[in-house]
């Protein structure tokens, strides 16, 4: 199971890391999700997941309901970044 981070900036990160949508949105996609914050550079975050099926992860990424989640935390969709672990 790949370990996937995450980087991406948002509007609000008191808002982003008290979302519960990370959990809806991933719910038996990823597991372990873990959230960073940047510690000098404002409203730049990171999240971490154990992913078991990397179709299924980059669906939701994608999907309706990826977008809304992404909306409603405040994610800048256009800075996401997406490490694999090698």
């Amino acid at each position: 199971m790949p370990k996937i981070v995450a980087t991406h900036e948002v509007e609000d990160v008191a808002h982003w890391l008290a979302s519960p949508k990370r959990a809806e949105v991933f719910d038996g996609i990823a597991t372990d999700i873990r959230t960073f914050v940047h510690p000098t550079e404002k409203n730049r975050v990171a999240v971490a997941f154990d992913v078991a099926d990397m179709d299924k992860f980059e669906a939701v990424l994608k999907s309706e309901a990826g977008a809304e989640a992404m909306k409603y935390d405040g994610v800048r969709p256009e800075t996401i970044v997406v490490y694999i672990e090698g």
